[in-house]
C-alpha cells in the first residue's frame, strides 16, 4: 500500500480537505491522546500541509513551516497518522514526504521538530537527533529533535 501524497499551502486546500485534516488531528491529539488543547492556533495559514490519502480517504498528515515561521530552522509539526492504519508504514511515508516538502520549497537545511517523547525512535529513524532536556507540552512528554 502506498500513499496519494498531497502538498497544498491553506488557501489551496479545499473546505472538505481542511474539514477533514481538523477531524484526523482531532481524533487522535484531542480524543485518543486525551489530551485538551487548542489544535487551532493560526499557524495553519502559514504552513504547507502534508496530507495521505490512502483509497480517497485522509489517512496521515503533517504541516511544515519555513524557518522563522514555526522555530529559527524549518519544522515538520502535527504529525498524525489514523490508529488503524498505523501497520502500514504511512508514518515513515508521510515524513519522508515532509522531508522533501521542506527541501524543495525552502532548500535543503536543518529542520526542527518538538516531538512526542514515545516516538524519539521512530523520528531518529528519519535521521533526527535530540538536542537537550526532555519538556512537557500540553502535559505530554516531548523532546528537540534536529535533522543536518
Amino acid at each position: 500500500m502506498k500513499l496519494q501524497i498531497h502538498i497544498k499551502t491553506f488557501s489551496e486546500l479545499d473546505t472538505n480537505e481542511l474539514y477533514a485534516l481538523l477531524q484526523l488531528r482531532s481524533e487522535v491529539f484531542v480524543v485518543e491522546q486525551d489530551c485538551v488543547y487548542q489544535d487551532i492556533d493560526y499557524k495553519d495559514q502559514k504552513a504547507l500541509h502534508v496530507l495521505g490519502f490512502h483509497e480517497g480517504i485522509l489517512v496521515a498528515y503533517t504541516r511544515v513551516f519555513n524557518a522563522g515561521e514555526y522555530f529559527n530552522n524549518p519544522s515538520i509539526g502535527r504529525v498524525v497518522v489514523r490508529k488503524k492504519e498505523r501497520k502500514y508504514g504511512f508514518g515513515h511515508e508521510i515524513m519522508k514526504a515532509s522531508i522533501e516538502a521542506i527541501y524543495k520549497s525552502y532548500g535543503k537545511q536543518r529542520i526542527e521538530i518538538s516531538a512526542q517523547r514515545y516516538l524519539d525512535k521512530f523520528y531518529r529513524s528519519h535521521g533526527f537527533q535530540e538536542i537537550g532536556e526532555g519538556y512537557l507540552e500540553d502535559g505530554i512528554p516531548h523532546i528537540k529533535m534536529i535533522k543536518d
